[in-house]
């Protein structure tokens, strides 16, 4: 039998270090020159044409049609320019990827020529029909229109030589079957709550839009390695795999001299990405070996989340340039630190202020502060939705496994906040304090003025971070489209938001002055919210018992956490923000649970699969030469002798034997307890069944296929193991 572990070990160590071609020594040269970005437009637009777009992007006006043709004729002198042959609406569909359909620009123009156009209604609206995506009910295969239009706040880009063009997608009925359009939805609903709330504070301020920095983690592993493990081409993760003798436990990985091919990689990732506007800043090794980080400058959420997407795009194919696999699954090897997405949330406004920056002035600090603790009410109203907004398959194995935050959702502000919020609920209304806020009533806070960015400490436990200027949401998964988590964040916020501005102006309409209608609003938010504001370590077990006394849910697995995207709270929050309707929900919630359970599914059949067609006759080989081995001493010893050296063989045999019984029996009882789930018609019992009547089956299989690894021959093992996966040649 053809060993591929070895083949694909000596593939390995063949690699070169791959030689970069810089475009040029200064990134600015040649930073988003892929992009039809504002620059661009003014070079090619006339000043109707870019003041129409610039009005879309800015107060989401309507485009006229003369307007769109010129700017659909703009776009292709300019993508043509750069080499583009072709144009594509590119979308994100709820598989959690993007898509795309590729046109050619051209036309036939009699005589066997042909002339390349583009026109406003191809830039504006098509229908690509894209019926096989999952929708969740929301079309059927008789029914089968989807349109993609264009999304104009997201610049269109150039990818291998087809023009990009940003865009929604939604059914018929114009419900959504993309991430984009709540995303877009959840921005407008923020951006009118947002500045009622401002506007208590600063008139000036008339647009607020969230912005996001998010911080990508990632494995590599060499190529051949990666096409020797069924389990990492199938699943994205392995299945089995004893641990290596080292892997993180020295920390010497983390932030350390970057290993020559991966920074080669690294660079060329770079240049990609630039070229392409992704604004990416920051590179490093992260905890467990071979894994890595990188991160942009923040920017626009709508566009950070197009960029992240793209990013993951780019990781693969430069990736295979240089004899490397990318992965992204939350949780690919069993005993090292999983891969997160860290979402870098804040708010910024027209007039250039970061709202969760604490000011100058009382009165930009009393803001500071509305803005903190409504935002910590939002979390505390729907935390159980917040979990949701993160949850999958994968990053359920990652959450609260001692490298990331667990699966109950608290706030984690620091010691000087904390104390502030704490003092604020204790203080008498603030019209007794020095005569008024105009007199620098909120001088009496301490230190209100100088909560700078470094005074807030990191709790890498945290799931919802406060760190200096941001809230750093720390739970979403590597492989996640950032869209969900972030359309969620905004629906909850901008409904807080709408909640605390009508009390205030309640209050304000019986005579309370605004100050002291906003302070008392404030604390009574303080004191409600309290419950999810925790500073402690997040992955004891006493937090665990803590949250269950304050109320707050730990809903560890998918099938259970997924569930308040359909609870009437959560239904009623997404339509009166107009952000998502019932049926839109339910759809999400279906495709979630069928998504489910097609990735545990898949995994299941793997294990059956590698155990009875790789593992178990490995070790029935090895197990016959011991056997053998057995017999030829008993020909060429004395009894007495014999039994002496037989006994460890023996005992090995017995031990194997031993293994190879109960694995075969697990994966009997898996198979019967999938074919079961399978019979069942309702998605969610399908689901349950595969969490918690397959699935625990997985830890018992691989228990003890990876001591089999242990007991075995080297030279026969069938599998590339973790101490030459994590370790790069």
């Amino acid at each position: 039998m053809k060993n591929f572990r070895f083949t694909a070990l000596s593939q390995t160590l063949d690699r070169q270090v791959v030689p970069v071609a810089y475009p040029s020594n200064k990134i600015s040269d040649y930073f988003g020159s892929m992009v039809f970005n504002q620059t661009m437009m003014r070079e090619y637009l006339t000043k109707e044409a870019y003041k129409s777009v610039e009005m879309a992007i800015e107060k989401g006006t309507k485009i006229e049609r003369k307007v769109a043709d010129q700017v659909a004729s703009a776009m292709k002198a300019w993508a043509m320019s750069k080499g583009a042959t072709h144009y594509t609406h590119w979308f994100h569909p709820l598989t959690g990827s993007t898509a795309e359909k590729h046109d050619a620009f051209i036309n036939p123009a009699g005589g066997g020529k042909a002339l390349e156009e583009f026109q406003g209604n191809e830039l504006i609206q098509q229908e690509p029909d894209a019926s096989s995506f999952p929708s969740g009910g929301l079309r059927n295969t008789f029914e089968a229109r989807g349109y993609t239009a264009w999304d104009p706040s997201s610049p269109a880009f150039i990818m291998e030589s087809t023009l990009c063009i940003p865009t929604i997608f939604v059914s018929y009925t114009g419900e959504s079957l993309d991430y984009k359009t709540p995303l877009l939805r959840s921005m407008d609903a923020l951006d009118k709550a947002s500045v009622k709330v401002c506007q208590l504070f600063d008139k000036q301020i008339t647009k607020v839009y969230p912005t996001l920095g998010w911080e990508q983690e990632y494995f590599l592993v060499d190529s051949a390695l990666f096409a020797a493990r069924p389990d990492l081409v199938l699943a994205g993760k392995t299945v089995f795999g004893h641990a290596s003798a080292k892997d993180q436990q020295l920390h010497d990985h983390y932030f350390g001299t970057i290993h020559s091919r991966a920074r080669a990689f690294m660079r060329d990732l770079e240049i990609e990405s630039h070229i392409l506007g992704i604004p990416l800043k920051t590179r490093h090794n992260e905890v467990a070996p071979s894994q890595f980080e990188c991160a942009p400058v923040y920017e626009e959420a709508n566009v950070a989340v197009d960029h992240n997407q793209l990013l993951m795009h780019l990781l693969d194919t430069v990736s295979r340039k240089h004899h490397f696999k990318v992965l992204l699954h939350e949780k690919p090897y069993a005993v090292v630190n999983g891969s997160g997405k860290h979402n870098n949330w804040s708010l910024a406004t027209n007039t250039g202020v970061n709202l969760l920056t604490p000011g100058k002035t009382p009165l930009e600090n009393l803001r500071f502060i509305a803005i903190l603790v409504n935002i910590l009410k939002a979390l505390h109203t729907h935390e159980e939705l917040v979990r949701a907004s993160v949850a999958s398959a994968g990053n359920d194995l990652r959450l609260g496994a001692n490298e990331a935050p667990p699966a109950i959702i608290s706030a984690f502000i620091g010691e000087q906040l904390t104390r502030t919020l704490d003092e604020i609920e204790q203080m008498p209304a603030l019209a007794n304090i020095n005569n008024g806020l105009s007199k620098g009533a909120l001088g009496n806070i301490p230190k209100i003025p100088e909560i700078l960015l470094d005074n807030t400490d990191r709790n890498r436990t945290s799931p919802f971070a406060f760190t200096g200027n941001k809230f750093e949401f720390r739970a979403v998964g590597s492989l996640a489209n950032s869209a969900k988590p972030m359309f969620v964040l905004n629906t909850i916020v901008a409904d807080q938001f709408n909640e605390f501005y009508e009390e205030v102006k309640k209050q304000i309409d019986q005579n309370i002055k605004r100050e002291d209608a906003i302070f008392e609003v404030i604390k009574s938010y303080i004191k409600s919210s309290k419950a999810i504001r925790f500073e402690g370590n997040s992955y004891s077990e006493e937090w665990k018992e803590e949250a269950k006394k304050r109320g707050l849910s730990n809903n560890a697995n998918t099938p259970d956490a997924i569930k308040a995207f359909v609870s009437e709270k959560v239904v009623s929050l997404f339509e009166r923000n107009q952000v998502l309707n019932k049926r839109e929900l339910e759809a999400r919630y279906e495709i979630k649970l069928d998504k489910y359970v097609r990735k545990i599914q898949i995994e299941s059949r793997l294990m059956g699969d590698l155990s009875i067609n790789h593992i178990i006759p490995t070790a029935i080989k090895y197990q016959n030469t011991l056997i053998e081995n057995a017999r030829g001493l008993k020909d060429v010893l004395d009894s007495k002798t014999y039994v002496k050296l037989s006994r460890n063989q023996v005992h090995n045999i017995k031990e194997i034997s031993e293994h190879i019984s109960l694995i075969r029996q697990y994966v009997e009882e898996m198979t019967d307890e999938r074919k079961t789930a399978n019979k069942l018609e309702q998605c969610d019992a399908q689901a349950q069944s595969y969490c918690y009547k397959v699935k625990p089956y997985f830890e018992k299989i691989r228990y003890h296929v990876d001591k089999l690894e242990m007991l075995i021959d080297d030279s026969l093992w069938p599998l590339p193991k973790y101490r030459e996966l994590l370790f790069m040649k």
